[in-house]
């Protein structure tokens, strides 16, 4: 492979620094181009051996990620907390950050992480979205309720958000300033318009041909609900590149970071190192799953026991991995075995 040429590309917003060198660590270019198609296609016609490259997981790594791959015999991401030789350097810039890319690269040291393929992420980048349209619903909730608590407004607090309730209570409420019922209109029609795109969102990923199977499986699982099955089928991607229910655990941010030294242990709290978004989800769900599922309310009976709820909660989340880990790989419905009464 001495004819392989080693890219390693440092991508930002407007600028893409890059670095070429051969398999024993000549440096045949480096430079910086435009973060544009039409510069890296001109910065491809200059590339005539052929060549594999690595870049760093960022923001604006996916479409330069979608652009090159057919050009490469090979394209790499990096794992950016895993980029000690970047991150720690004394001497940090973007044409050396390419370089150091690059010798991790040849020498076959590059932290590399998972890519989902391009269909999946773009279901993924639907569902985030329609994720924050959620978040941004809830705060026209908590901002009805605050201008009704600023103008001294009586209100019925689990009926405030149905329709039929707040036209009755703007109909009826008394003095409240001309500008605050306005207010509380505009947030209402808000409110509406956000959770009819995020209903309109859920529907179309559910029916996509894609993962339309996946889910329905996920959802045999007593407990899992459409929003979890999505979640974790687009979060995870291909369930495939976990070997183990632990490793499937840690990305799900459902442990604690583990430090040893001198032969102790030692555990803190549960990691930030971790898929948040799926991560938030599955602890939503296992607060609500052990009412729909035997078993798993009797594990949250088991741990709660113990004293503390919230470990009650997390040991109920890593049951949910392995049961929907389980059924994604083995792509069957999730079926309960009973277990054997002693004789």
């Amino acid at each position: 492979m001495e004819s392989m040429h080693y890219i390693g590309l440092d991508i930002h917003k407007k600028i893409i620094a890059f670095c070429i060198k051969t398999a024993g660590g000549q440096m045949i270019k480096r430079g910086t181009l435009s973060a544009t198609r039409q510069a890296l296609n001109k910065w491809l016609e200059n590339l005539t051996q052929p060549w594999t490259a690595a870049m760093e997981a960022t923001l604006f790594t996916g479409w330069v990620y979608d652009f090159l791959k057919p050009h490469a015999y090979k394209i790499k991401v990096a794992h950016p907390a895993m980029l000690k030789a970047i991150t720690a350097a004394k001497k940090k810039n973007d044409r050396d950050d390419a370089e150091k890319i690059t010798d991790l690269l040849r020498v076959n040291m590059l932290p590399e992480c998972y890519m989902a393929p391009v269909e999946l992420r773009e279901l993924r980048r639907i569902l985030r979205y329609r994720n924050y349209i959620v978040r941004t619903a809830t705060k026209e909730k908590n901002k009805i309720s605050g201008l009704l608590m600023e103008v001294g407004g009586a209100y019925n607090k689990k009926r405030l958000h149905g329709k039929k309730y707040f036209d009755e209570l703007l109909a009826k409420i008394e003095d409240v300033p001309e500008s605050v019922i306005n207010m509380l209109k505009l947030s209402r029609s808000n409110l509406e318009v956000f959770t009819d795109i995020q209903k309109r969102f859920v529907r179309a990923l559910k029916e996509n041909q894609l993962i339309r199977e996946r889910v329905r499986r996920l959802m045999t699982i007593p407990g899992v609900g459409e929003i979890t099955a999505l979640t974790w089928a687009l979060e995870i991607c291909e369930p495939e590149r976990f070997n183990s229910i632990d490793q499937a655990v840690s990305y799900c941010g459902l442990c604690s970071a583990q430090k040893e030294s001198a032969g102790k242990e030692y555990r803190g709290p549960i990691s930030k190192k971790r898929n948040k978004h799926i991560q938030t989800i599955l602890i939503e769900a296992a607060k609500l799953a052990p009412s729909w599922n035997p078993q798993l309310a009797e594990i949250h009976k088991k741990e709660s026991a113990k004293g503390n709820a919230n470990k009650a909660t997390l040991a109920v989340a890593r049951k949910l991995v392995a049961y929907m880990l389980a059924v994604d790989k083995n792509k069957k419905d999730f079926r309960i075995i009973e277990s054997k009464k002693a004789a």
